[in-house]
C-alpha cells in the first residue's frame, strides 16, 4: 500500500467527496492511470480552516495497486513528496502464558477499561466476570432521567456508576494523546466500529459517537462477552477483598458474597469514592495526584462554528469543536475539557448535597449550544493535607459549596455577572440572554467564590484571553454552570512493571479511576493492556 498524506479538497457546501474523486486525485497525484488503482482506503480526514472562507477537506490516503511491484516507481514520481510504502500492522493480542488460571478473571467495573479488558479476555477464552455496581444502560438510563427531572438520585446509578462508566453520557469523544506504537488505539475503534459506531470513527482526526450510539456499542459489546462464555452482574458492588499473605484470594460482593478471585481488575472510575476510601484504609499504595476544577461555560454553537469556519460555512458544516488553552499571571494553566458541540451541560452528581455538572452531545451535535468545561489546574499543594484522599476531599468540599449555592440545583451564572460579582437572579436583562440547554434542574446564582480564589482569577484570566481567540467567548451572556470537578481521577493507585499493585498480588489497578488514563478511548487501552498481561502469564482454565 502507498501512503499520501496532506490531499487536499475544496469544501463545497452541499457536497462530499465520493471515493471515486479521492481516486482520480490519487491516480494524478502518483502519475498513474485510474485502472492501476485496485482500491483505496481514507486513513485520516480532518478540515483546514485556516484560510478562511476557503476551507479544505485533508486527506491521508492509502492506495493499493493492482500490480504491487510498481508501488516504488510510484512514490518516486508522486508529486505530493509525502507518499510512501504503508504496511498495516494488525493489532495482535499475545499468545497465552503456560500458568493455568484456577479461577475466571474478575473485573470491577464496566467503564471502558473495564468493558474491553473483559471483552478482550473473554473473546479469548478466559470467560471473565464483569462485577458493575450500578446498572445495565437501559435501566441506568431510566435511572439518569429520573434524576434530572424530579432530582431523586440513586447513588448507584446515575451518570458516574452504571454499564459504560461515565463517558456514556458525555460527547463519546474517541481521539487520545496516548502513543500506539502496539496498535491499540486503532483495535479500539475498531471495536467500536464493529459493535455499532460509524466507519468515519476510523480516520475523522476528532472521532465521536455520542451518548446515543455508545449506548447500543455497550450493549452490543456486554453481549459479545457473555456470548463468549464470560458473565456479566449488575448490582454487583464489590465492597471487600479476602488477602492472605499480600495476595488476593477473593472478591465480598455486597457485603455478604465471597466470590473467589486470584486475579481482579480495579476498574473503577474516577468517582468510585467509597471504594477509594477502603483501598486507603486496607494501605493499598496510591497517592493524591493534580487534576483541575472549573465551570462548564456554554455559548451559541452558531457563534463557534462562525469562529471556526467563517460565517460563509458557519451553517453548513459539522458542528465545530474548539480547543483553549491559557497561561495566568497565579501560573496556573487555564484550558477547554471535554468540549461538547451542540450538546448539554448535565447534572453529574453520584452523591447526595453534591453538585457535580459534565457534558454530553447526541452523535448529531445538533443542540443550540456548545459547551465546555474551562478548567484550572490544582495540585496536592491545594489540598489541606497529605493523605491519598486528599484530592477526593477537595472535590467533595467544592461539590458541596456548589449544591449550597444552588439550592439543590445546578447553580448557573452569565458571564457578565460573574465578572461584575453580582446575582444573575436579580438582572432583569437575562430574559433576553441565550438559554442554557441542562439536563437537570437549575437556578440562576451568584457563582463567585465557589472556586478557590487563585483559581477564580485564573479563571477569568482564561475567559479573558480565550476572548480574543474566539471573539464572543467572554460575551455578558456566556453562561457558567458549576462545579465542573471530575475532570479526572484525583489520586493514583500505584502498579509495578508487571502492572499488579505492590501492596497486593493479583491486583491490577486500570483506566481512569486508577489514575492511568483520561478519556474513554485511553481508559479502554489501558483496560486492553491490562488483559495482555493476565493473557501472557495464564493459560484460559
Amino acid at each position: 500500500m502507498i501512503l499520501i498524506q496532506q490531499i487536499k479538497t475544496q469544501v463545497i457546501l452541499g457536497k462530499s467527496d465520493s471515493k471515486e474523486t479521492l481516486k482520480n486525485k490519487a491516480a494524478k497525484l502518483l502519475g498513474i492511470s485510474l485502472s492501476e488503482i485496485s482500491d483505496i482506503q481514507i486513513l485520516k480526514h480532518s478540515i483546514d480552516a485556516r484560510k478562511k472562507p476557503q476551507l479544505f477537506h485533508v486527506y491521508s490516503l492509502g492506495v493499493v495497486l493492482k500490480n504491487n511491484t510498481q508501488e516504488q516507481k510510484a512514490v518516486h514520481q508522486c508529486k505530493n513528496k509525502t507518499a510512501v510504502i504503508y504496511a498495516q500492522k494488525p493489532y495482535q493480542f499475545p499468545a497465552p502464558g503456560t500458568e493455568l488460571l484456577k479461577e475466571a478473571p474478575v473485573i470491577i467495573g464496566m467503564g471502558p477499561a473495564g468493558l474491553f479488558c473483559g471483552y478482550m479476555l473473554a473473546i479469548h477464552g478466559y470467560k471473565p466476570i464483569l462485577l458493575e455496581r450500578g446498572q445495565d444502560v437501559d435501566t441506568r438510563t431510566q435511572d439518569v432521567e429520573k434524576f434530572w427531572n424530579n432530582g431523586i438520585l440513586n447513588p448507584e446509578s446515575n451518570v458516574q456508576f452504571g454499564e459504560g462508566g461515565a463517558g456514556t453520557f458525555s460527547d463519546g469523544k474517541l481521539n487520545t494523546l496516548v502513543k500506539d506504537k502496539e496498535g491499540r488505539n486503532k483495535e479500539v475503534l475498531r471495536i467500536f466500529s464493529q459493535y455499532g459506531a460509524p466507519a468515519s470513527i476510523l480516520y475523522e482526526s476528532k472521532p465521536h459517537i455520542g451518548t446515543d450510539i455508545l449506548k447500543k456499542v455497550v450493549t452490543n459489546m456486554r453481549n459479545a462477552i457473555l456470548e463468549a462464555g464470560g458473565e456479566v452482574r449488575f448490582g454487583a458492588k464489590v465492597t471487600g477483598f479476602q488477602i492472605a499473605d499480600q495476595t488476593l484470594k477473593a472478591v465480598i460482593i455486597n457485603n455478604h458474597e465471597m466470590l473467589p478471585a486470584t486475579q481482579v481488575v480495579l476498574a473503577i472510575g474516577h468517582s468510585a469514592r467509597d471504594t477509594f476510601a477502603y483501598l486507603n484504609e486496607i494501605s493499598i499504595s496510591m497517592e493524591a495526584k493534580a487534576f483541575a476544577v472549573g465551570m462548564r461555560v456554554e455559548h451559541p454553537q452558531k457563534l463557534i462554528n462562525e469562529c471556526m469556519y467563517g460565517k460563509e460555512h458557519g451553517t453548513a458544516l459539522p458542528a465545530a469543536p474548539y480547543k483553549l488553552t491559557a497561561q495566568t499571571s497565579v501560573g496556573r494553566g487555564v484550558y477547554s475539557f471535554c468540549m461538547c458541540p451542540g450538546g448539554y451541560v448535565v447534572n453529574a452528581s453520584s452523591e447526595e448535597g453534591q453538585i457535580a455538572v459534565n457534558g454530553m452531545s447526541y452523535s448529531d451535535r445538533s443542540g443550540p449550544n456548545a459547551n465546555s468545561a474551562i478548567i484550572v489546574q490544582v495540585t496536592p499543594n491545594d489540598y489541606a493535607n497529605n493523605s491519598p484522599l486528599a484530592g477526593v476531599e477537595f472535590q467533595r468540599q467544592l461539590e458541596k459549596k456548589a449544591y449550597a449555592i444552588g439550592k439543590g440545583k445546578i447553580p448557573v451564572q452569565y458571564f457578565g455577572d460573574f465578572v461584575k460579582n453580582c446575582s444573575s437572579a436579580q438582572n432583569p436583562d437575562t430574559k433576553n440572554f441565550n438559554s442554557p440547554c441542562i439536563k437537570g434542574d437549575y437556578t440562576l446564582t451568584n457563582l463567585r467564590g465557589l472556586l478557590p480564589a487563585e483559581c477564580e482569577k485564573a479563571f477569568l484570566e482564561g475567559m479573558e484571553q480565550f476572548d480574543k481567540t474566539i471573539p464572543g467567548f467572554g460575551a455578558y451572556d456566556a453562561i457558567l454552570s458549576g462545579m465542573e470537578s471530575r475532570t479526572s481521577s484525583p489520586l493514583r493507585i500505584h502498579r509495578t512493571a508487571s502492572l499488579q499493585s505492590p501492596s497486593v498480588k493479583g491486583l491490577y489497578p486500570c483506566g481512569e479511576g486508577a489514575g492511568y488514563a483520561g478519556g474513554i478511548t485511553s481508559a479502554a487501552m489501558d483496560g486492553i493492556l491490562i488483559a495482555e498481561k493476565i493473557a501472557q502469564r495464564f493459560r484460559p482454565f
